[in-house]
Parts: C-alpha cells; sequence; structure tokens
C-alpha cells in the first residue's frame, strides 16, 4: 500500500486523534452485538445494510463514471470481497453467542496475520523469518484459547472456531480489496462491497428459519448504533488514517480494539477473562504485533506530518 503525504492542513493531533477515536469506536462492536436481542444472521444484515446505504448513494452521486468504467472481471472482484465481508460478519457475530467477548476479539483480530498468509500464497508477497514468528504466536494463542474453552465444555470452542473463520473471512476480504483497490476510489469500492455484503446476508434470510423483523425498540437502537458507530465512524476514521500513516502502524494501533472490548465487557456483560484467555489473547496480540513490525520494514517511513495552518 502506497503512503500519502498528509495534506498540509492536517495537523499531528487530528491525525492521531482520528485514530484513537477509530479504535475506541469499532471497539464497542462486540458488547453492543451482545445486547441485541435478534439472532446474529439478522444482527449481520442489518448492521451491514444501514451502514451501506449511505455509502452505495454516495457512490452513486459521485463515482458514476467510475462504475461504469469497470469491467466485468473487476465487477467480480467486488462480488468475491463482498461475499467474503459478509460471512465474516456472519461467522464472527455468530461466534459472541458461544464464547465470551474477549476469546472471540482476540481471535478474530489475528485477522492481519491470516492477510499476510493469504498474500504470500495469492500475491507472491514475500514473507520474511517475522512473518512466519507471527503465525506461529498467533496459531499458539488461538490453541489455547481453544484447548481452554474445549476443557470448560459447552459451545464455547464453537464460539472459537467462528472467531478463527470470521478472521479468515476478513483476510480473504482484505487481500482482494488490495488487489481491486489499486484502480479504484475507497469510497466507491466500500459503497459496492458493503451494498454486496448487506444483499448477500438479506438473501440469506430466504433460506434460513431466521426472523429479520419483530425486535425490540431497544435491539432496533443497537442496530443502528453499530452501523454508525463502529462500522461508519471507526471503520472511516481508520481508513482516513492510512492516508497519513503507515498501514502497519495503523494495524499496532488496532491492537487496542480487542483490549478496550474485553474491558467494556467486565462492567457491561460481567465477563471477566481468566488468565488462560489472557496468556491465549496476549500470544495472539503478539503475534499481530510482531508481524506489523515485519510489514514496516519493508514500507519505507510515513512522511512527517505538517502543522495544521491556524
Amino acid at each position: 500500500m502506497s503512503i500519502q503525504a498528509p495534506r498540509a492542513d492536517v495537523s499531528r493531533a487530528r491525525v492521531y486523534g482520528g485514530l484513537v477515536l477509530g479504535v475506541v469506536a469499532v471497539s464497542w462492536a462486540a458488547p453492543l452485538i451482545r445486547f441485541a436481542e435478534a439472532p446474529s444472521l439478522a444482527i449481520s444484515a442489518w448492521r451491514l445494510t444501514f451502514a451501506a446505504a449511505p455509502l452505495l448513494a454516495l457512490a452513486l452521486v459521485r463515482g458514476r463514471p467510475e462504475l461504469a468504467s469497470f469491467s466485468v472481471r473487476t465487477w467480480g472482484w467486488l462480488l468475491v470481497s463482498g461475499l467474503a465481508l459478509a460471512l465474516h460478519f456472519a461467522t464472527w457475530i455468530a461466534s459472541l453467542q458461544y464464547t465470551t467477548v474477549a476469546s472471540s476479539v482476540a481471535l478474530v483480530t489475528t485477522q492481519p496475520v491470516w492477510v499476510t498468509l493469504f498474500a504470500w500464497l495469492a500475491l507472491s508477497e514475500r514473507v520474511g523469518s517475522r512473518g512466519v514468528a507471527a503465525l506461529v504466536l498467533c496459531l499458539s494463542g488461538s490453541v489455547l484459547i481453544g484447548a481452554r474453552d474445549f476443557a470448560a465444555g459447552g459451545t464455547a470452542l464453537w464460539g472459537d472456531l467462528l472467531a478463527v473463520a470470521g478472521a479468515i473471512l476478513a483476510a480473504v476480504y482484505f487481500v482482494v480489496g488490495r488487489r481491486v483497490r489499486e484502480s479504484m476510489s475507497l469510497g466507491t469500492y466500500v459503497g459496492v462491497v458493503y451494498a454486496v455484503a448487506a444483499a448477500a446476508l438479506m438473501l440469506a434470510h430466504g433460506f434460513v428459519d431466521s426472523p429479520l423483523t419483530g425486535f425490540s425498540s431497544r435491539t432496533w437502537w443497537v442496530l443502528l448504533g453499530l452501523a454508525l458507530v463502529p462500522q461508519l465512524i471507526g471503520h472511516s476514521l481508520l481508513n482516513a488514517s492510512v492516508r497519513h500513516l503507515s498501514a502497519p502502524f495503523v494495524a499496532v494501533a488496532s491492537l487496542g480494539e480487542p483490549v478496550l472490548s474485553t474491558l467494556w465487557a467486565v462492567p457491561l456483560l460481567g465477563e471477566t477473562p481468566d488468565w488462560v484467555q489472557l496468556v491465549g489473547g496476549g500470544l495472539a496480540l503478539v503475534g499481530v504485533l510482531v508481524m506489523s513490525r515485519d510489514e514496516a520494514a519493508r514500507q519505507p517511513p510515513p512522511p512527517d506530518m505538517v502543522p495544521a495552518a491556524d
């Protein structure tokens, strides 16, 4: 990913403040999902539908010439990306019905390591010794969390597997996006892909016995909150941060998401992680950190940010 020079009217405080706010916003996703009294598939569908509506409208208004220029091959990649995103949300949100917030977010946050693995397999991008070590650390943390939940019995292990599946599917989404985004703007890409993912999840309800309506008013507010805070505000700010900071730096900063999600879950949900979850989650996060440092070593340093002109 190329690093663009920051605009002259963007201050250091504004860029870092936006990054921090983005991480805080996305960290509310898991706790909010637990408050939604609706099936996981409905939560996924409405979260993406509410988020996709304004983004698609904006893409149709501003990016109509760009959309018209897409080839059949490009539309195919956009379809693959949207389906991967839909499956990511479907599996990860479902995982929160079976396992704790701490386990789920620790496992789903390993997606950058899977991105590195798939980029090596699909795009022939080099993976150094740090990348291999990162994958081993993440797998070790995942196995430790899974073994703990397996020993405890119940359905927690199934939730762990769904969270890992969510991480792998997110990696597919990002790797495809890395290929497609070379020839289109971010707004157009997100508007189309979110719409495809939302449509896929809505259509999925025709094949499963899962209601889309009939929820309490509190649940509808939670669904709107999921679309607004973690999706539109959080992900938008993280994407904006990549314009001024290196992608590895943003990836490392995003490690605050599972930490904050776990902290929110203690008072709100009464979920206190035990030492196995802490160690397993810590190994997974260290793996992501090692991977990010490896990517940073292979990229040029981010440009200095210039102060805003007051």
